[in-house]
């Protein structure tokens, strides 16, 4: 069974979630740590639970999403893993930082390319990847089946969706994501979303104001 801790980090608020084993190994997903500090809180996890880190995913390659790659990649000595359609997105990092107002340090190493269907594997549990585009154009969602767990980044949220006024959102793109790639998972999958709290397929499916099936 994996196990799921949460930070919320930097001025937008983001979720930055750590997935791990009984064993000790440990995937960092939307690395989002913006200061020492926050650098620091998710260091002193790892090394009280004794983690080793084995995967940095990312769900998409927004700003607030990956303000702490070049820490964690340096300290955890690992690539990270993005869908190659959010090449661009990364790439105008800080262009947004500045249209934001936000003090930014890009990422330029290298990156693992993922595609949509690949499967990781943490532990002995299987982590499938659904593309699920229109807040960002490789919008990544992390599921664990047999847990029924969705790591959504900021595709569906609870009572809301993800905005698409960022250069390659697209609002019907979105809410065709949610229908065809969300709405199909089990009603029970418990989704946690890139900001704000957890929620369940089932309850936005009732009751989501914005898309509901």
């Amino acid at each position: 069974m994996l196990q799921i801790q949460t930070f919320t980090v930097n001025p937008f608020q983001q979720n930055t979630y750590v997935l791990y084993t009984a064993q000790g190994e440990c995937a960092v997903i939307d690395a989002g740590m913006y200061n020492p500090q926050e650098h620091d809180a998710l260091a002193a996890f790892l090394k009280t639970q004794q983690l080793r880190p084995t995967l940095l995913l990312l769900t998409h390659a927004h700003l607030d999403h990956v303000f702490g790659l070049p820490w964690a990649t340096q300290n955890f000595n690992l690539k990270p893993w993005l869908h190659p359609n959010e090449e661009p997105v990364l790439i105008r990092g800080p262009q947004a930082a500045m249209m934001f107002g936000v003090p930014f340090t890009p990422y330029t190493g290298p990156v693992n390319w993922m595609q949509a269907g690949q499967t990781f594997t943490l532990g002995n549990q299987q982590i499938e990847t659904i593309l699920a585009p229109g807040h960002s154009p490789g919008s990544i969602c992390f599921y664990i089946p047999s847990q029924k767990i969705l790591i959504g980044g900021d595709v569906l949220f609870n009572g809301s969706i993800g905005r698409t006024d960022l250069p390659g959102g697209h609002h019907d793109t979105l809410l065709k994501s949610i229908k065809d790639k969300l709405y199909t998972l089990p009603p029970d999958t418990v989704v946690y979303p890139g900001h704000g709290p957890t929620t369940t397929i089932g309850h936005e499916m009732k009751t989501n104001p914005f898309i509901q099936a």
